[in-house]
């Protein structure tokens, strides 16, 4: 059925008319004549009939005249979609909501957890914000929440529990502990075992005094050490998911974290045997010692400048370096990476070189002594400030001079590290598994940046402490959306999908008392991320009741 203009005589008429087909042959039909087509165009009557018609019809067609009264109102769905399916996939709706039932709050605590998750995941920034993004992105259960019930939902995740039992001796068991606790058990049998576990820490400042507990001056890994700090540690498994964060006052020192952890892992999961996988602030006498007693295997970066007569006799044993190709790997490495064992009192140090990071090294010395050389001439005295300077100065009273000797003892590690274990594992695997860390790395590369948990504004302990977990359980989502896309075969890049799922919109236009729903077209990687996470995309149009 179609509408055609008749042409008769000096006039055109307009005639829906009907195709059917009789054998062979199709023949039309003239349903009815609708009148001249320029005494219609004088009147609204075809914009009252198609307004009339369209209410029999899920494409709706709404026409804007001078007569109609239409609103239209826009809103992005594709980011909850997919992060409200693998919230529900992870439990931590229901985690979430059971712990919450022992208190009296007359709001929905795990829909204000989700709603500051998700905006952590996709815009970033305060609680505050949050509040006014919420506006313009549909969330089940997000209408009615105002910033103060974020803020208790914050609070509600770092309360301190009464029961102490196994907390470390620089932060309380909270609310977010048994939150991780539960997600494991929940999850652990899809865990290849913790037969690795990566960990490492990093810094987060406060523009205020950073709450009771938790803001103190410390080593600031965000140069800021004139500002308050917290410190914040994460565990990560063999595959790189996030298992737990821990949340420390900012004086706390790397090198005292590791026992603690070692310990908490074995009685917050029920893990028994595993292996730390962690960087050189996190090596002493003291923690070695201690993992040994403990029967825990480690694989520990060596800290070579501070431990120089080691690290010169590992480096100077003889022996052929081997080469490291990753597990997968199909292309060979023009700059691969070698390792030699070696041994000294029974203990294995695995001495790793990367060739591509040595050339890096040379370059930025010879950088810097160019530098320096033309600088000795001028005004050395201004370089004694200057860290990447003053180790390559001799300082004798008003004499300045460039160290050959420091030169030559910098070029030892160029483009090496050393490693410390007591694992059965050969130094090519020592040496992956130790390069694994940057996950890692990564992780907080994620909540400094992408995430901006920092600057942190709260004063309290309980809303600062549930304001970085929420960002950790945002890392938790998005590591389990990059495995669901990896299983699919799909790799993209985290900007593109956070774009093209907001681009993903609803436009909902109301006439009268009639409204109808239109899906925009999906974009970009947007529809690949629905199929790899098992989403239905959205009808086009949908009339609403």
């Amino acid at each position: 059925m179609f509408v055609r203009v008749k042409k008769t005589g000096p006039y055109q008429y307009l005639q829906i008319v009907q195709n059917n087909r009789e054998g062979n042959k199709v023949k039309q039909r003239i349903i009815g004549t609708l009148g001249r087509v320029d005494h219609l165009k004088n009147t609204s009557e075809i914009e009252g009939l198609i307004h009339k018609l369209s209410r029999f019809t899920n494409q709706a067609t709404l026409v804007l005249n001078g007569f109609s009264q239409v609103n239209a109102q826009t809103i992005s769905i594709g980011p909850a979609l997919i992060f409200e399916r693998i919230w529900k996939d992870l439990g931590l709706d229901k985690i979430i909501s059971e712990l919450a039932k022992t208190t009296k709050h007359e709001f929905n605590i795990e829909r204000a957890v989700f709603l500051t998750v998700l905006h952590r995941l996709i815009s970033s920034g305060s609680d505050r914000s949050c509040e006014k993004w919420k506006e313009d992105f549909s969330v089940v259960g997000s209408k009615e929440l105002a910033l103060q019930h974020l803020y208790r939902a914050m609070h509600f995740i770092g309360k301190e529990l009464e029961d102490q039992q196994d907390c470390t001796p620089f932060s309380p068991r909270c609310i977010k502990d048994l939150i991780e606790e539960k997600l494991f058990d929940r999850r652990k049998d899809l865990f290849s075992g913790l037969d690795m576990v990566f960990f490492d820490t990093t810094s987060i400042y406060f523009e205020g005094s950073g709450g009771d507990t938790l803001g103190y001056l410390g080593h600031s890994k965000d140069h800021r050490p004139d500002l308050n700090q917290m410190i914040v540690g994460a565990v990560l498994n063999g595959k790189g998911e996030p298992i737990c964060c821990e949340l420390w006052p900012g004086y706390t020192a790397d090198v005292t974290t590791l026992l603690p952890i070692a310990d908490r892992m074995r009685k917050r999961f029920g893990v028994t045997r595993f292996c730390v996988v962690a960087d050189r602030g996190m090596i002493s006498k003291d923690t070695i010692e201690g993992l040994e007693k403990r029967d825990i295997s480690y694989i520990l970066g060596l800290r070579m400048r501070l431990q120089k007569p080691l690290a010169k006799s590992i480096l100077s044993r003889g022996g052929r370096y081997s080469e490291v190709q990753p597990e997968g790997s199909t292309s060979e490495d023009p700059s691969p990476l070698k390792v030699k064992e070696v041994v000294i009192d029974g203990t294995r140090y695995i001495n790793c070189l990367n060739q591509k990071q040595a050339r890096k090294d040379v370059a930025d010395r010879q950088a810097i002594l160019e530098s320096l050389e033309i600088k000795v001439q001028g005004s050395p005295k201004a370089l004694v400030g200057n860290k990447g300077y003053k180790k390559y100065l001799t300082i004798q009273k008003d004499s300045f001079s460039i160290n050959q000797e420091k030169i030559h003892d910098e070029a030892r590690y160029d483009g090496k590290w050393i490693l410390q274990t007591n694992t059965d594992l050969s130094a090519p695997e020592v040496a992956l598994k130790y390069k694994e860390l940057w996950r890692v790395e990564r992780v907080f590369r994620d909540v400094k940046s992408i995430l901006e948990t920092r600057p942190v504004y709260h004063q309290l302990d309980e809303n600062i402490r549930g304001h970085v977990f929420c960002s950790f359980l945002a890392l938790v989502l998005r590591k389990e959306l990059d495995n669901r896309l990896q299983k699919a075969g799909m790799n993209f890049e985290w900007d593109d999908i956070k774009r093209d799922l907001t681009a993903l919109k609803e436009v909902t236009i109301f006439e009268d008392k009639v409204s109808f729903t239109i899906r925009t077209q999906s974009r970009g990687v947007c529809g690949k991320v629905f199929q790899a996470t098992g989403v239905a995309m959205p009808p086009t149009v949908r009339q609403n009741n």
